[in-house]
């Protein structure tokens, strides 16, 4: 049994924020997925199904992000699960946007979420997908920007992005991250299509035109010289 944390605040309000992107990324996979509705319990709402093999455990932590440990804890302590069975999904400030890393262990590099998770399993010893929102540029405007809606201009990379960790839910799942990776990018920056010719390929030049060739002369040397007097 695999339990997969997604990071954020609960309510209208905060739904479409940049901290959220756990959250939503977890209703991709559970609409994409066929899991089971949403429940309350292990104060948050939970959502139950398979991938692949795996049976996994959806989790969307009620009690606002600085808690969000308290949910996780409850969720692992009624199913009997290990931090290493545990995988969180959360905002990354230092990924440019629509980029995602897999992470075993580690700091919480300040957020909040990851700090109340630390807390309450007492290790750092659990799986992260961080999912990159890109940074304002000033660790004073990170508050107000992580709480601001994603843009218009973001929607394509942001559905880009949703669509890709749903195809390599199952990969990761399973255990293989580079896979899971694999099909994010698949989506987040797809092959260009071949051409036919690759870069650089050799460009045949023109066909020179024949030049055109003179009758033979049959002249004796005396006709020539003499026609040679006459001007030809």
């Amino acid at each position: 049994m695999r339990l997969w944390v997604g990071l954020g605040n609960p309510g209208v309000k905060y739904a479409g924020n940049r901290h959220n992107i756990g959250f939503m990324t977890l209703d991709r996979i559970a609409a994409d997925h066929g899991f089971a509705p949403w429940k309350r319990a292990h104060q948050g709402v939970m959502a139950e199904g398979r991938l692949g093999s795996e049976r996994v455990i959806l989790l969307k932590p009620e009690t606002f992000m600085n808690l969000s440990g308290q949910s996780v804890r409850a969720c692992m302590d009624f199913f009997k699960l290990t931090p290493a069975e545990v995988t969180v999904f959360h905002d990354e400030l230092d990924l440019a946007p629509g980029k995602c890393r897999v992470k075993a262990g580690g700091g919480h590099a300040g957020h909040n979420g990851l700090r109340s998770i630390h807390q309450h399993l007492g290790t750092d010893a659990y799986g992260r997908v961080r999912l990159g929102i890109g940074h304002p540029g000033h660790k004073d405007a990170v508050a107000g920007y992580v709480l601001h809606d994603f843009g218009k201009a973001d929607q394509d990379w942001l559905d880009d992005l949703m669509r890709g960790i749903s195809d390599g839910a199952a990969a990761l799942a399973a255990g293989d991250g580079a896979k899971f990776l694999n099909a994010v990018a698949l989506r987040t920056a797809p092959p260009r299509p071949s051409t036919g010719k690759g870069e650089g390929a050799p460009v045949e030049a023109p066909a020179k035109p024949a030049e055109p060739t003179s009758a033979p002369d049959n002249r004796s040397p005396m006709q020539r010289l003499v026609d040679r007097f006459r001007g030809d």
